[in-house]
């Protein structure tokens, strides 16, 4: 054990599980809840497009509040942030299993996306703020195998709740859910981010901070990375009631068919980044992790276009290597990320949230929609989405050794005290 993790204030196994719970519950919103989208869109007399636009509000309320999540808690403390976040998330989650209507469930899915984020984006400060380098990513991946449950496991609860009672209760599991994680970070997790190293919350100085981030090449670079990898995996998991119920022709109770091995290879994968942290370098990883993604394209093309009827097991094993892939890409990227801005984690973690989020819900409310009714079309965009991920990573290599030293982009720090 390093001196870094040697000195944390909370074991790192027990932060791990609660980081990683922290991450789950914004998953858990969307993955629960497709099961019960026939019986929902019965009760609500919404057809599936309509049904869809209960990810997209969720989406985009998430993006456009995960811009706030980490400058607020930046100024504020991480634990004040993530306890006010699943408070609301906990009124949203029961006022959605209380509706009656679709347009009262979308007002409040979207107040669920305001709040969902603040485990996931403030866990990336809270990580950096108590460690650094090879620690840094051992507990990154470690929070990341949790994570990577959720999607499997959601569906699969849906369906269970589903089976012996009505849709809202998928809600109230996710109420008790949220009130459990409350109570676990009160209890459990300390502040990591003091007084003395915090930023007050100025309008001015914050726009600052995010264009001074975003105008940043390497920052646009590595961001469309993480971004478009794993876009091409939430696809899949954004057309999942299309792909599991209609091309599969799976019933409701059988979404682990293809959560379980998708989400298998991205345990695997992030188990895998932990076990190299120190040992393989994290340009490696990648190279590596893109590797195993073109694996994965390959198969999927070629078993799509060999048949016209994709069936189980043979139409998931991609996306298990794809996942695995993505896995060893996306601590690095992310990482690669934090340390860049060392003053300002939370709003180079917002940004870089709000980045993948709204690649998602286009991914969800636009191309999803439009894709989803063919299973070759899927592997089509999807491996499109791969493509451009590394054609980005390419990119930062290749500018990563032609960099000169008088302008070193990793280098640049936004200081408190800098004024426009």
């Amino acid at each position: 054990m390093s001196a870094d993790a040697a000195k944390t204030p909370i074991p790192i196994r027990r932060l791990a599980l609660l980081l990683g719970g922290l991450a789950m519950f914004g998953p858990f919103s969307i993955d629960t809840i497709f099961p019960a989208f026939p019986a929902m869109g019965a009760q609500l007399g919404a057809d599936k497009l309509q049904m869809q636009q209960t990810i997209s509000v969720y989406l985009v309320a998430y993006a456009l509040m995960s811009i706030v999540h980490g400058p607020l808690s930046d100024a504020i403390g991480r634990r004040k942030v993530i306890l006010g976040g699943l408070a609301v998330f906990t009124l949203a989650s029961a006022a959605c299993a209380l509706a009656t209507d679709l347009p009262t469930l979308l007002f409040f899915r979207a107040v669920q996306g305001l709040s969902a984020g603040v485990g996931l984006i403030v866990g990336r400060a809270v990580i950096r703020d108590l460690l650094h380098g090879d620690d840094a990513q051992r507990l990154m991946s470690q929070v990341m195998m949790i994570f990577g449950i959720a999607p499997a496991i959601a569906p699969v609860i849906g369906g269970w709740i589903l089976g012996w009672s009505h849709w809202p209760a998928i809600f109230w599991f996710l109420v008790a859910f949220s009130v459990a994680l409350w109570a676990a970070v009160a209890l459990l997790l300390p502040e990591t981010h003091p007084p003395q190293a915090r930023l007050a919350l100025k309008p001015k100085r914050l726009m600052r901070d995010y264009v001074a981030i975003f105008l940043n090449p390497r920052f646009q670079r590595l961001t469309a990375v993480g971004a478009f990898n794993f876009g091409a995996l939430f696809l899949y998991i954004a057309s999942a009631p299309a792909f599991v119920l209609d091309i599969l022709k799976l019933g409701e109770r059988d979404f682990a068919w293809f959560f379980v091995p998708t989400i298998g290879g991205m345990v695997a994968g992030s188990f895998v980044s932990g076990r190299a942290a120190g040992k393989v370098s994290g340009d490696r990883l990648v190279d590596i992790g893109f590797a195993c993604c073109a694996l994965a394209i390959a198969l999927n093309l070629g078993y799509n276009l060999w048949t016209d009827a994709p069936r189980v097991p043979w139409a998931v094993a991609p996306m298990c290597i794809g996942a695995f892939g993505i896995a060893l890409v996306f601590p690095i990227v992310t990482l690669s990320i934090l340390d860049m801005y060392p003053h300002q984690r939370g709003s180079a973690s917002s940004l870089q949230a709000f980045a993948g989020l709204v690649v998602n819900a286009l991914l969800a409310g636009v191309i999803s929609p439009l894709l989803s009714d063919s299973a070759l079309h899927l592997a089509v965009a999807a491996s499109g989405l791969t493509a451009v991920g590394w054609l980005f990573w390419r990119w930062e290599a290749w500018v990563s050794r032609n960099r000169v030293a008088r302008v070193p982009e990793d280098a640049v720090v936004i200081e408190p005290q800098d004024s426009l």
